[in-house]
């Protein structure tokens, strides 16, 4: 991991990932270094697809995860590889999201990721957040 400096500290980050487990594979290492320390850091995390006991995991993974943080996760449900077809809905969210917060860090996926969900929230993140810092991060695809 490439060390970042910044000219005030950061004191909000937004997280987003399209199916639980995604953020804290994409980028877990680098929210942890930048929660132990950066002191008062809010984190709003949200994960797109979070349904029946994947969501539980979920919570329970970020609660954890988010120690030592002001956190509020959010889990959304549309349905697991359908995003491209969920796109306007998705995107009123993302509208909605805006209003309601200026995160100083963004975390999102690689916009050439070759998961459909991954490609379409880094689409938006970047259509909706475009004058924010940015980071982008990348889930191993394996097809088995």
């Amino acid at each position: 991991m490439h060390d970042v400096s910044f000219t005030s500290p950061p004191k909000s980050l937004l997280c987003l990932g399209a199916h639980p487990d995604d953020i804290e594979i994409g980028c877990g290492a680098t929210l942890l270094k930048l929660i132990g320390t950066y002191e008062n850091l809010s984190v709003k995390w949200i994960v797109f697809a979070a349904h029946g006991e994947r969501a539980i995991e979920a919570k329970k993974s970020a609660e954890l995860f988010l120690t030592g943080a002001d956190k509020d996760v959010e889990l959304k449900q549309f349905k697991d590889g359908f995003f491209p077809y969920d796109g306007r809905e998705i995107k009123l969210y993302f509208e909605e999201l805006k209003s309601q917060i200026s995160p100083d860090i963004i975390f999102t996926h690689y916009r050439d990721d070759l998961h459909q969900d991954h490609r379409l929230i880094s689409e938006l993140t970047w259509n909706t957040f475009r004058n924010h810092l940015i980071f982008e991060y990348e889930i191993p695809k394996y097809d088995g």
